[in-house]
């Protein structure tokens, strides 16, 4: 018990720093994915030792639940009414990823089978088999990174509501036809008649998968239900995902007993299942939403870094020709079926064009396939797993950059635009025209800095004597936001009705890169949307009592953030000036009425003390008289 605990708390310090290890990825515009799994990698058994073999299996575990979650959010993404405009698209795409793959990979493998070492001596029932289990192996396609790649890159749209259906129902479909090529494959290797049996059991597992996906989904419906904290139903859901596994691996193995045959029931169709049933049968949709969001950076940081670190390099040394060549034919059958599925959908050729690309990544179910077959055909089946997990590898590490990149081309992608270097003026907009917008303008103008008010109101003459600055726009686009120059806005702040202002903060956030956007906020169910774009929330409603509460409490600190002590301010200031980059706090010899309240680095609150050293892009909170805060603003700031 005690060792199970200790590889638990090594991994989660592992999993923390692939967590930080990915940000570098970010900045040289490559998924975070795949720092999770290089950073796995690192730390696996081949490299660093750090996660030993051992350990990979008795984590085992982790792997299942975030597996289950992942089918959960994938069956989540399957909201029907949304892709009614898109299931010519899917149907298309799926029949020509998943058929033309399937065949022409066969043609190919069967055409190269004697100039492959460890087949090239079998008989052409043995390349036959070969031919048809690596082909449906080919066919498989990971939910799992595309959701992290959609997840990190924001991405909506017909594009990402095509990839992710087809990837879904491939995966899906898939299990169908391992069923029926490994039965055929057993049958022409035993030289026995067709056992149709085995085929009946197989669409049995199938049908009771869905069944019992539809029981798990009540079950989280009910989950859901409840009144309980979003963190609480996150854990739940998760234990919910490990129970499916448990179950699944119990009938299986009662049956073996009982039966005298096995029957397995897949559960990620069952989490597939039990997600789309959520999403598209019960009345906690948004409910079930928030609670995948809560949970999905977590989720990813553990399951992409323990798979990097299940990674055999051994195995990719030893077969890496063979394992490029299969890697080739999988991608070129999966762009001619692209072609042929997107030609046929109707899309344009803009989508179709490099189309091929989101589906290239491989994990889960590919390497349970191999598995099984290695399991299975002991003379040859470990060859032909060590290929086929390198394949996986190269697709795991190529897929998700190609994805990403597909996105952007296509151009849904919504991203946060970067922030521009500090031009020396303080800009801000105020988007609505009313009596607390015009006096929020007076007091930043009071303030030393420039304030634009931008409103839809025709009648903004009547407040030509305000002495602000008031302009007429009409929309919230691209031409308009040039207009007033919002790209050079260090804050936007949003007044108007809840879908107005998400408007102006989507904008901002995906191509102004607005360094705050501040949000009054108008009906609290809307606040995740807001949140997530990282704006600073206002609630009118709970706002007062809480600045009352502090006032009551602390009146001398709420009275010195306010500003209402005379000439008393407090500030945000960036650093800019790199002279002052390595300094410690001790040795700025500030103003004696100066006090530093906090220093923020990269979005974090640093414990700041005397021998703290400031860095360029630190924000620092400070309190002062304001001819103090003149003088410290102009030392920092370049």
């Amino acid at each position: 018990m005690i060792e199970i605990v200790l590889i638990i708390l090594s991994f989660i310090f592992i999993a923390s720093a692939s967590k930080h290890i990915s940000k570098f990825f970010v900045k040289i515009k490559l998924p975070q994915i795949t720092g999770f799994l290089l950073a796995g990698i690192i730390a696996g058994p081949f490299i660093l030792n750090m996660i030993k073999t051992e350990s990979i299996e008795k984590l085992d575990f982790i792997n299942e639940t975030s597996l289950a979650f992942i089918a959960f959010a994938a069956g989540a993404q399957l909201y029907v009414k949304e892709l009614r405009s898109r299931y010519k698209s899917i149907t298309w795409m799926t029949l020509g990823q998943l058929v033309v793959t399937f065949i022409l990979s066969t043609v190919i493998i069967l055409l190269i089978a004697d100039y492959v070492p460890f087949i090239k001596d079998l008989g052409f029932n043995l390349k036959f088999s070969v031919a048809l289990l690596v082909s449906t192996i080919f066919v498989a396609r990971s939910p799992a990174s595309a959701i992290a790649v959609i997840s990190e890159m924001r991405a909506k749209g017909p594009f990402t509501q095509t990839v992710m259906g087809v990837t879904v129902v491939i995966d899906v479909l898939v299990i169908v036809l391992f069923a029926i090529t490994f039965s055929v494959s057993k049958t022409l290797l035993a030289g026995e008649t067709f056992n149709a049996l085995f085929i009946v059991i197989i669409f049995s597992e199938i049908i009771f998968s869905i069944l019992f996906g539809i029981v798990f989904g009540k079950l989280l419906a009910l989950l859901l239900s409840f009144r309980l904290n979003t963190t609480v139903k996150t854990v739940i859901t998760l234990i919910i995902g490990y129970l499916i596994y448990l179950f699944s691996h119990k009938i299986k193995l009662y049956s073996e007993v009982f039966l005298n045959f096995e029957f397995y029931m897949e559960p990620l169709l069952i989490s597939i299942t039990a997600g789309f049933f959520v999403i598209n049968y019960s009345k906690y949709k948004e409910e079930f939403h928030k609670v995948i969001k809560d949970a999905e950076p977590v989720v990813y940081v553990v399951f992409f870094t323990l798979t990097g670190a299940s990674v055999s390099l051994d195995v990719l040394m030893e077969s890496w020709f063979v394992a490029i060549i299969f890697f080739a034919i999988r991608l070129i059958t999966m762009i001619i079926g692209s072609y042929i599925g997107g030609k046929a959908g109707g899309d344009p050729f803009k989508l179709w064009k490099f189309g091929w690309m989101p589906y290239i990544t491989q994990a889960g179910v590919s390497l349970g396939l191999v598995t099984v077959v290695a399991g299975e055909f002991t003379d040859w089946g470990q060859e032909l797993a060590t290929v086929l997990i390198s394949v996986i590898i190269l697709n795991q590490l190529i897929g998700p950059p190609l994805f990403k990149w597909v996105l952007n081309y296509v151009g849904e992608s919504h991203t946060k635009a970067e922030i521009l270097p500090f031009d020396g003026i303080r800009d801000a907009i105020i988007f609505g025209l009313e009596d607390q917008s015009l006096a929020l303008a007076r007091q930043l103008k009071e303030h030393n800095w420039q304030v634009k008010i931008a409103t839809r109101r025709k009648d903004i003459e009547a407040y030509k004597d305000c002495k602000l600055e008031i302009i007429e726009i009409n929309d919230f686009s691209l031409e308009t936001m040039n207009k007033l120059n919002a790209k050079n806005a260090e804050a936007i702040v949003t007044m108007n009705t809840d879908i107005e202002n998400l408007e102006v903060c989507e904008f901002a956030y995906e191509y102004l890169g607005t360094k705050d956007l501040v949000v009054r906020l108008n009906d609290r169910q809307n606040f995740d949307k807001f949140h997530e774009l990282g704006a600073l929330i206002v609630e009118p409603s709970t706002a007062i009592v809480s600045l009352l509460d502090h006032l009551v409490r602390s009146p001398v600190a709420a009275s010195l953030l306010l500003g209402t002590e005379e000439n008393q301010d407090t500030i945000d200031i960036e650093i800019t000036n790199k002279n002052i980059h390595g300094l410690a706090v001790r040795d700025l010899h500030l103003p004696g009425d100066i006090l530093i309240l906090s220093i923020n680095r990269k979005g974090h609150t640093v414990l700041s003390h005397g021998y703290t050293r400031l860095r360029l892009g630190d924000i620092i909170t400070v309190v002062g008289s304001n001819e103090s805060l003149e003088r410290v603003m102009l030392r920092f700031e370049k």
